[in-house]
C-alpha cells in the first residue's frame, strides 16, 4: 500500500531528502537560498493566481448567456410559376 509520502516524494526515503538538500546548500551557497525559495514562492503565487483566474474566466463564461441569436429560419414557400414568370425569366436570359 503507498502513503501520500510515498507518492509526494516518488518513493524517496528521509535520508535521500537530507542528501539533495546538503547538495543544493553546498551548490547554491547558505546566502543563495533564501533567494532561491522567495523566487520559487513567487513563482508559485503567479501559477496559483493565473490558475484561479482561468478558472473564474471558465466559470463566467459557462454562466453567461449566448449574446448570439441566430437569425430565424426563412420559411420557404412554393408557389406553381406563372406565365408572366416564365416571360420575365425568358427575357432576362435573352439579354445576358
Amino acid at each position: 500500500m503507498t502513503t501520500f509520502h510515498q507518492l509526494a516524494f516518488g518513493g524517496l526515503g528521509p535520508w535521500e531528502i537530507i542528501l539533495i538538500l546538503a547538495v543544493v546548500l553546498v551548490l547554491f551557497g547558505a546566502k543563495k537560498l533564501p533567494e532561491l525559495a522567495k523566487g520559487m514562492g513567487q513563482g508559485i503565487k503567479e501559477f496559483k493566481k493565473a490558475t484561479r483566474d482561468v478558472n473564474s474566466e471558465l466559470e463566467r463564461a459557462m454562466d453567461d448567456t449566448p449574446t448570439y441569436t441566430p437569425p430565424p429560419t426563412p420559411q420557404l414557400e412554393e408557389q406553381a410559376p406563372s406565365d408572366d414568370s416564365k416571360k420575365s425569366g425568358d427575357e432576362s436570359k435573352k439579354d445576358a
